[in-house]
């Protein structure tokens, strides 16, 4: 099966590839977007606790509802407000670069808090010159991105409105989710505005690849429906609180068939929280630039000059000179290269594996690579660098 963003498709993990630094920043092709001081920066909180909700009374009516109904209709009249429609338009040239065409696009998002701040997923605002987000008034907002991390499809936007419009969704906790616990999904596929669909959690700890070729990790499986035009939406417990990013279907035919994919908020909450302060996600350098795929692990097959690893005295390959003939040859031995087999302790085999262990660090933290040196293995301990934006 194909697994699929509701508006397109699923990248899936690539095998190894180009390592820059271990950090990717967030693109830099948009307006009003802060330009962080890494020297100044501080660091977000790992884990911040959840946001406790208080649940609204369902409004008292002649219909007689059932228990079950009466929590499905206690969430969407507390967080359907929160929930927002986003439309993109970006303009892309022809082959020849002679005629234009205007592209359009949508998703969901919720609102953080009173100063606008809206996450949606990243591939939902990805190449659009213009962002406009829908409150459930009905009034229309022009969008600014404030930043995006691509490795887990998250974005935040930020736009004026005034306080009675935005009505901030409240977090919960992911890690306190279980496999067959209530869902609801909240968002607007096809267009159509603040839908509400509901299920359990089918799985938890799923991976899914990105676009950038990174895999998101931890990833919650539902059979709640989400359809095009749910992404970016919330995934909600039955206290009303966002547990997840709904982002991805798996379906043959890219319309909901039960398995939906979700970010889950703890993931999310990290990378949000680091976006409005720095405008990007805070990452550690290992300072590798190019690794290549190798039976029993990577091979280093290129350093940044006077990076961490190389400072910690990683070997890459070794390059000499030859003239012949009045020309210049450069001649390139791998086998003198470190073969990188674990870090901390955890065996390395791909590309994918190693940026997600450096990841677990923060600037300034030592870890240990251990590689194989002339057949021998060999602990190098690393301290870690901030990541070039």
């Amino acid at each position: 099966m194909n697994a699929r963003f509701p508006c397109r498709p699923v990248v899936l993990p690539f095998a190894c590839a180009l390592l820059c630094g271990c950090g990717h920043g967030a693109p830099t092709q948009r307006d009003g977007r802060p330009q962080p001081q890494d020297e100044k920066i501080a660091v977000a909180p790992a884990v911040p606790p959840p946001v406790v909700v208080a649940l609204p009374p369902v409004q008292k009516t002649d219909v007689e509802l059932s228990p079950e109904e009466e929590t499905n209709v206690r969430v969407y009249s507390l967080v359907n407000r929160s929930v927002v429609n986003i439309t993109t338009r970006s303009v892309q040239a022809d082959d020849f670069f002679f005629a234009q065409a205007s592209r359009q696009g949508s998703g969901s998002g919720s609102v953080l808090d009173k100063a606008g701040h809206i996450v949606t997923n990243f591939h939902v605002v990805e190449g659009a010159q213009q962002i406009v987000v829908n409150l459930f008034d009905s009034s229309s907002h022009p969008a600014k991105l404030v930043g995006a991390d691509p490795n887990n499809d998250i974005a935040v936007l930020q736009i004026e409105a005034p306080d009675e419009a935005l009505i901030p969704i409240g977090w919960g906790d992911s890690e306190k989710l279980l496999v067959g616990m209530r869902v609801f999904a909240i968002g607007n596929p096809f267009g159509l505005d603040r839908t509400l669909t509901l299920g359990v959690i089918s799985s938890l700890g799923r991976t899914m690849g990105t676009e950038n070729k990174r895999t998101i990790r931890g990833i919650i499986q539902t059979d709640a429906a989400i359809n095009p035009g749910n992404s970016g939406g919330p995934l909600l417990n039955r206290r009303g609180e966002m547990i997840g990013i709904n982002t991805a279907i798996i379906s043959r035919s890219g319309g909901s068939s039960g398995v939906g994919l979700a970010i889950p908020s703890n993931t999310a909450r990290r990378v949000v929280e680091e976006l409005i302060q720095h405008g990007r996600v805070i990452r550690p350098d290992l300072g590798i630039a190019s690794v290549i795929a190798a039976k029993n692990g990577l091979l280093v097959h290129r350093l940044v000059p006077g990076g961490p690893a190389q400072k910690a005295g990683v070997k890459g390959p070794e390059e000499s000179y030859f003239k012949k003939g009045g020309v210049v040859y450069r001649y390139t031995d791998r086998s003198r290269a470190d073969l990188i087999v674990a870090l901390d302790g955890k065996a390395i085999r791909t590309l994918d594996e190693l940026l997600t262990e450096v990841e677990r660090h923060r600037p300034g933290e030592q870890v240990t690579l251990r590689v194989r040196r002339d057949g021998q293995p060999l602990d190098i301990p690393i301290t870690l660098e901030l990541a070039p934006e």
